[in-house]
């Protein structure tokens, strides 16, 4: 493969570094904020819906759509340079709304879900939020349990959805909710599951809390007697699994960003140049030399993960199921790998809190150290990631 971008891509890079610089206020972290870490991606708040309505005024949501429905037929390589730059300003991406969902329907969608949908991706109009995960389920999508059974309602064809999910981040602030439903109980796990579009403010949701280790919320989402109309079912019936599983290929390479790894590694790196432990130079003790030689050479190898996973996904076919595990696993793995690092190369002045001014790299040691677990965990767990390269790259048996 080629690692060098074209002139254009160069050029389209330039152009969103002069636009992040116009609007990025220094000291200002309502829309801009790295020690939010991985969940900066997220559209949660006024200021940073605004910011990604410019973004989607210069065109930037439907880089990949079709024409026909807004978009512009870019490679995909424009979305990798433009998530890369907001990612290391701590900025919202482009995600769930232009990735999981607007390419699912684009995909699979009714007509009617098309029009009533993609418009309002494209102009930012709309939030979703994602429901897979259930308490019994986890990671393992195909086991979820949450029930949905045909009905009529004052003439209307549709289902009545009953049950629970977790983990669902941007239950709390969303306009709709993408979640998968079991729709055939007697099929096996893998056949029985359709998708919906359910709106949030339905008065048979509850949404009740969850606060993660890193600070973040994220929520349970319970479901009393929910009636969807059918129009809001999307693709084929029982089909929604493998509707989930092309969205989470999507998933896995577009949320978990190289550039704030690199970030974090490079805040390390900064630090050991100058600091003193016990009245020693850092950067003359062979440990940590020979830890932050060994991190460099595995940020480099991410990073061409990376790209090899933006390259495949320009070609025809199906997304690169393989090749986003594998960077998904290498590099959130990675990122627990520096954060270690970071706290116990810089002893218990690590511990401190982020923001504070006598601590070790501004207490970022400390912040990345608790968040850089959810990486781990979101889009599926290491432990799910080894098991798709172990079948699909590896050839290895189910029961292996």
């Amino acid at each position: 493969m080629d690692f060098d971008f074209t002139p254009e891509q160069r050029a389209f890079a330039a152009d969103v570094e002069t636009f992040l610089d116009t609007e990025q206020v220094p000291g200002d972290t309502s829309v801009f904020d790295v020690t939010r870490e991985n969940m900066a991606q997220i559209v949660d708040t006024p200021a940073r819906r605004a910011f990604m309505k410019k973004m989607s005024e210069r065109g930037w949501l439907g880089i990949t759509w079709p024409k026909e429905w807004g978009g512009a037929e870019g490679d995909g390589v424009y979305e990798y340079l433009l998530n890369e730059a907001l990612a290391r300003r701590g900025a919202p991406q482009i995600g769930k709304g232009v990735g999981i969902i607007g390419k699912t329907i684009l995909a699979h969608g009714s007509p009617a879900l098309r029009q009533e949908f993609l418009p309002k991706i494209l102009r930012n109009e709309v939030e979703f939020a994602v429901g897979y995960s259930e308490p019994d389920s986890g990671s393992d999508a195909a086991s979820m349990k949450l029930k949905a059974e045909r009905t009529t309602r004052d003439g209307v064809e549709g289902w009545i959805l009953n049950g629970q999910k977790t983990w669902t981040t941007s239950a709390h602030f969303a306009e709709w909710y993408w979640v998968g439903a079991r729709t055939d109980p007697e099929a096996p796990k893998h056949f029985g599951i359709t998708l919906f579009l359910v709106p949030l403010d339905h008065p048979g949701i509850t949404v009740q809390g969850i606060w993660t280790m890193g600070d973040e919320r994220t929520n349970s989402v319970f479901f009393d007697d929910v009636f969807v109309p059918d129009d809001h079912r999307v693709g084929e019936l029982n089909k929604g699994f493998q509707y989930i599983s092309e969205a989470l290929d999507l998933e896995r390479f577009t949320m978990f960003t190289y550039s704030p790894i690199a970030a974090r590694f490079q805040l390390l790196v900064d630090w050991a140049r100058t600091a003193e432990v016990d009245d020693e130079p850092v950067r003359e003790d062979p440990v940590t030399r020979r830890r932050i030689a060994r991190l460099a050479t595995e940020a480099e190898v991410a990073r061409l993960m990376g790209l090899r996973v933006v390259a495949a996904s320009t070609k025809p076919g199906p997304p690169p199921t393989t090749e986003a595990s594998e960077y998904k696993l290498y590099a959130t793995e990675l990122s627990q790998r520096v954060a270690d690092a970071a706290m116990d190369l810089a002893a218990p002045g690590s511990q401190l809190r982020v923001g504070t001014e006598e601590a070790p790299m501004a207490g970022r040691a400390e912040s990345t150290y608790r968040y850089t677990v959810l990486d781990t965990i979101g889009g599926g767990t290491s432990e799910v990631q080894k098991n798709i390269i172990a079948r699909r790259r590896l050839g290895l048996p189910k029961n292996f």
